[in-house]
């Protein structure tokens, strides 16, 4: 059967504008009253994905899905051949799911099942690949063995470990200045224990509504079971584990709360969890997460000494152009430099040469009077940092917890 004129023109006008909801719904009502459902279905399926809210557009889908019960039965149309076998309608309400099926070539289904909760749900704290191991690690002798001897000692000698009792689970706490690579030795440790690595900051954690930050830690803590062996790095863990005794705020009381709760591993649920944690500020640290068994065990990282620096220097202008660098002796003009402190330089004296380079229109390499300049303009980042910890050294409670920071700050005659 031919469309009637006026069909066939607002079917034209349709085609030329799709997003028009209302005019999509009149071509409907008319292919309606014409006795052609099927095509009016289509065409209020269609109006409903373009507006899922729009009541003249739903009004026509249920409409144009619900029989006519004053009509007689329609002789059957091509279109109507397939949806005739469905049979009678429900005799109460209105059945969606037919409705959907008959529908669902031209729209998604409005209505799923809930088949209950994910028994695996997908976290949303992922973990990594370390990809650096202690030889990457420029000096910090120091630190590599207090770390070898809580994690990487007892984890390559088995045997060992188990006539000792030692248990692979446990928590150390890295504190010190700023820049001073503790980040990068939590990565270091990773990847010489072969275990995945996670690093959580506050920002990760912190949820203004009231529970979620605690089931934020809860979350991180499930995917490093999962994933164990598996190294789980706080950063700034002043911030999220913050002295209780100092704040009011319920919400910071809780999460120190959910994480004391998490470390302990009720029934050995962290056994192949490492937990590292650093700090700038390890006074304002709560003291029950120093606990033994928790972060029971303090490792001082500080600025890095002569050889440190100079493989400092050689790792951040290893992929610069450069020519005549004696990095020996930008480590002597360096002392009390953080690593951060001699990316910096690097990246001043990388400045100078490109406005050079500029300036001339003639591009150069890198040079030492580049880096002396820069060096000129750069000061130490620690100095303050330093001031800080001798105040909390000398006039502090003195439980022994910076008996390393006190020696140090000794023998520099700080």
């Amino acid at each position: 059967m031919d469309d009637d004129p006026l069909i066939d023109a607002i079917r034209r006008a349709v085609v030329a504008a799709p997003e028009d909801v209302t005019l999509r719904v009149h071509l409907g009502r008319l292919l309606l009253d014409a006795g052609r459902r099927v095509e009016a279905t289509t065409e209020a399926a269609a109006a409903v994905a373009v507006a899922p809210d729009d009541a003249a557009a739903r009004a026509l889908m249920l409409e144009a899905l619900q029989p006519d019960a004053t009509a007689g039965p329609a002789a059957p149309g091509p279109d109507d051949a397939a949806t005739d076998d469905a049979g009678p309608p429900p005799a109460t309400g209105f059945d969606w799911h037919a409705a959907e099926q008959q529908v669902e070539h031209i729209v998604e289904p409005a209505f799923v099942d809930d088949d209950g909760p994910d028994p695996n749900p997908a976290s949303a704290f992922s973990v990594e690949r370390a990809g650096v191991r202690f030889a990457d690690v420029g000096g910090m002798e120091t630190v590599k063995q207090r770390l070898t001897a809580a994690f990487l000692a007892p984890l390559a000698n088995p045997e060992l470990r188990t006539l000792y009792g030692k248990s692979l689970r446990g928590g150390l706490l890295l504190y010190g200045p700023p820049g001073c690579g503790k980040t990068f030795i939590a990565r270091a440790v990773a990847g010489e224990l072969g275990a995945r690595f996670m690093s959580v900051s506050i920002t990760d954690v912190l949820d203004p509504y009231v529970g979620q930050s605690e089931r934020n830690i809860e979350a991180v803590f499930r995917a490093a079971r999962a994933a164990a062996p598996c190294v789980v790095f706080f950063d700034e863990v002043d911030a999220l584990g913050q002295r209780r005794s100092q704040t009011r705020s319920s919400h910071v009381r809780g999460m120190v709360n959910q994480l004391l709760t998490e470390l302990d591993g009720i029934d050995g649920g962290n056994e192949g969890v490492f937990v590292l944690a650093a700090t700038n500020q390890p006074w304002d640290v709560d003291p029950a997460l120093r606990r033994p068994g928790r972060l029971d065990r303090t490792v001082l990282v500080l600025p890095p000494d002569a050889p440190a620096r100079e493989a400092v220097f050689r790792g951040h202008l290893r992929d610069r152009p450069v020519e005549g660098i004696d990095a020996a002796a930008l480590a002597k003009r360096t002392e009390g430099f953080s690593g951060a402190d001699i990316a910096y330089v690097c990246e001043v004296a990388a400045e100078r040469a490109l406005m050079d380079s500029v300036t001339t229109g003639s591009v150069r390499l890198i040079g030492m009077a580049d880096l002396l300049g820069a060096l000129g303009e750069v000061r130490p980042s620690t100095g303050a940092w330093l001031d800080a910890a001798r105040n909390v050294v000398l006039f502090g409670e003195d439980d022994g917890t910076y008996a390393d920071l006190r020696a140090w700050l000794k023998r520099s005659k700080r």
